[in-house]
């Protein structure tokens, strides 16, 4: 008997079984190849957001630390583009009396950001603390610089793909 023939006198095809078989394997892994590429994708993102509330919350900061009597209204405008939502109202309500003092004083305030540490993500929300000190000269004067320092907690939002400063807490 012929070792190619089956029992019931039918020649075996092997090719019959493989290519289901590689089909099956295939689907498999290509399906699994597609999880795992989901996965990936989705942990960037989520790394990608974490950076960028971040680096808005530092931003945001770096602008209120930084204001001069030389670019007040360029200032302004970059600490509410930085913002949103009750942060923007605020700053926008105290954005005459700010231009008014700065200029008034003629105030040279620069600041530096000492540390920034993302607290909490949660979908397009993040809590983000952020400790920063200002060096504040005014211009002409004999006085001595001041040197304050501060610690916030800011609430970072992302709106339109951006992530901006919704709500900034000075912690005492």
């Amino acid at each position: 008997m012929n070792a190619a023939r089956s029992n019931a006198g039918r020649p075996l095809r092997p090719l019959r079984i493989v290519g289901p078989v590689m089909g099956v394997l295939i689907a498999v892994l290509l399906a699994a190849a597609f999880w795992v590429g989901r996965d990936l994708r989705d942990a960037q993102a989520t790394a990608d957001d974490r950076e960028a509330a971040v680096w808005a919350a530092r931003t945001h900061v770096l602008s209120l630390l930084s204001v001069s009597h030389q670019s007040v209204d360029a200032d302004i405008k970059h600490i509410l583009d930085t913002s949103t939502g009750v942060a923007k109202a605020e700053y926008a309500k105290n954005a005459t009396a700010l231009k008014e003092e700065t200029i008034k004083n003629k105030v040279l305030q620069v600041g530096a950001l000492r540390a920034a540490g993302l607290v909490s993500l949660k979908g397009d929300t993040a809590q983000v603390m952020v400790v920063g000190d200002g060096l504040i000269r005014w211009d002409g004067s004999k006085k001595a610089p001041q040197e304050r320092f501060y610690r916030w907690n800011m609430e970072v939002t992302k709106v339109t793909g951006v992530w901006l400063v919704s709500r900034a807490e000075q912690v005492l």
